[in-house]
């Protein structure tokens, strides 16, 4: 129950764009919405001021921990040393608010960079010509491995930093696309981490596998999410894995959310949380999971063959008409790749019968676990990751909040984005084409919305979070916030006639007085679509 109260708690402060311990504890309660979250079902019959007295107790000992107790901690590897405060933390780490455990991390973030200002950052210089093609293109031509060859000799401390913050943060390399002129360096980082995940997810490389069926499981009906693709990797696959653990954590330092679909099993590999095997089964291969109940809820030998007789139905209409007949089903199974495999020695020669039925679901349940957890791949990824990162620092967290602290929510809330809005040269939130342009984005679908976000400073993904929220004189807004809206360059012809321009790297928006909402619309929606690398603005 304390763990469901602080996922409540985490929700209500991101919707308030609060730390928990900013809430007090006469504004947590629960209404008709939350009834059907299955994560607070356990609170629906809890008294209100019960609640709240928990809440306070649990602001409480957050206070505590963050203060005086974390920073004191060995968070060592909780699987070695079983008797650790670490292994305490780790089993008790729903009790910490999501707001504790990324404070006290970026502490640690900030206290161990070793890229010093004497330094100069890291510089790679990429060729937009070269991937040129769409999906056909080569797979050494894609902004991945342009950048992985460049910075395979650049020490990994180089590209430890500092959080960013400010208006002209500091990013572990810099990125110069040859033929283009661009001022700053913030726009072209950020397009970057943007291409490669859309590279990732694509059939441009071959590192992720998509799994249409947890697309299916998660509601979505264009796109797939991913794992890591589980087979025998040669050196220089360890290597692309290597960068990709790499670049996650130099997205986390540089506070850019990745636009990234992975699967629960993968951010489990990743903080090194044992898989459910059950769910995770279940999201990533819902038609094997269902093929394997249907053995297991079997009654009579007569089911049996009346299933293998369907299974054999089925295997035979993907196989060509000169292969070999076999028993009609076989300790053999498809691989998550597509690789037909034999499930013990000399399993395409053995039946399956009523006496080994059992047997042959716990081989198909091994051999879904094993490339789930895929773990000489994700060891490759742990690696990179590690070197940009201290690893102990995933003790503290879960997964579904490593997948929260690396890639953000995808979908983007127009209000936490207008309380971060700056207007310069004596625009005001009450002129009418700024009341315009708000009134457009309310009209957005999402998707249009990743895409405006996208166009204006090359990340299809904000923070929702930002320590200016606080208050404080010390605290210093989160890039790329705050969205700056400034007038047009020049004042040469009508405003209807004129396009919207970018600055990337400031996030800033050059918008014309445009005359109405339709033309706001039109334009807007031209920008977003036929601007999609606005790298100069």
């Amino acid at each position: 129950m304390d763990f469901a109260l602080v996922q409540f708690a985490n929700r209500l402060c991101r919707h308030l764009a609060i730390t928990p311990a900013r809430l007090h504890p006469h504004e947590v309660y629960l209404d008709a919405k939350d009834t059907a979250d299955p994560q607070v079902a356990c609170l629906l019959g809890v008294p209100v001021e019960s609640l709240r007295l928990r809440f306070a107790l649990l602001q409480s000992l957050n206070s505590t921990l963050e203060s005086f107790f974390l920073p004191l901690v060995e968070l060592r590897l909780t699987q070695t040393y079983q008797n650790s405060i670490a292994t305490l933390l780790c089993e008790a780490k729903g009790l910490i608010f999501y707001d504790t455990k990324v404070s006290f991390m970026n502490r640690v973030l900030n206290a161990s960079v070793q890229r010093t200002a004497d330094h100069a950052a890291p510089e790679i210089t990429l060729d937009p010509l070269e991937i040129v093609g769409g999906e056909t293109r080569a797979a050494e031509n894609t902004y991945f491995c342009q950048a992985a060859r460049q910075l395979s000799c650049v020490p990994s401390s180089q590209l430890c930093v500092r959080i960013a913050s400010g208006g002209d943060p500091t990013y572990a390399f810099n990125i110069r696309f040859t033929g283009e002129e661009v001022h700053g360096t913030s726009g072209s980082f950020r397009h970057f981490l943007w291409q490669v995940c859309k590279e990732l997810q694509s059939s441009a490389l071959s590192l992720l596998l998509p799994c249409p069926s947890a697309a299916a499981n998660r509601n979505k009906v264009t796109c797939f999410s991913y794992i890591v693709t589980p087979c025998p990797i040669t050196y220089a696959e360890e290597q692309l894995l290597n960068f990709f653990g790499q670049l996650l954590g130099i997205a986390i330092r540089a506070d850019v959310p990745l636009p990234l679909d992975l699967l629960g099993s993968f951010w489990k590999g990743l903080v090194g949380e044992a898989l459910d095997p059950e769910s995770d089964f279940r999201e990533a291969d819902l038609l094997t999971y269902n093929h394997i109940r249907k053995f297991e809820n079997l009654a009579d030998e007569a089911e049996l063959e009346a299933l293998c007789a369907e299974v054999s139905s089925q295997s035979h209409l993907s196989e060509s008409p000169d292969s070999p007949s076999r028993p009609c089903c076989t300790f053999t199974y498809i691989t998550m790749t597509g690789e037909e495999v034999e499930l013990c020695h000399g399993g395409s020669d053995i039946a399956v019968s009523w006496e080994n039925r059992d047997v042959y679901v716990r081989a198909v349940r091994d051999l879904r676990r094993r490339e789930l957890q895929n773990v000489e791949c994700m060891s490759a990824v742990r690696a990179g990751l590690g070197s940009i990162i201290p690893l102990q620092l995933l003790t503290l967290l879960s997964p579904a909040e490593m997948e929260l602290r690396t890639c953000g929510l995808p979908d983007i809330d127009l209000e936490f984005l207008k309380a971060h809005t700056m207007y310069q040269v004596g625009l005001m939130e009450t002129d009418q084409h700024i009341e315009f342009f708000w009134a457009a984005l309310e009209m957005f679908t999402q998707e249009e919305l990743s895409k405006f976000i996208k166009f204006a400073c090359n990340q299809e993904r904000i923070p929702f979070t930002c320590p200016c929220k606080d208050g404080g004189p010390d605290t210093a807004h989160v890039p790329p916030y705050p969205m700056k809206i400034a007038p047009p360059d020049g004042a040469v012809g009508s405003p209807d006639l004129r396009y919207i321009r970018v600055e990337t790297c400031m996030f800033m928006v050059k918008l014309p007085q445009y005359s109405s909402l339709d033309v706001m619309l039109e334009k807007l929606r031209y920008a977003i679509h036929y601007r999609e690398d606005p790298l100069s603005g």
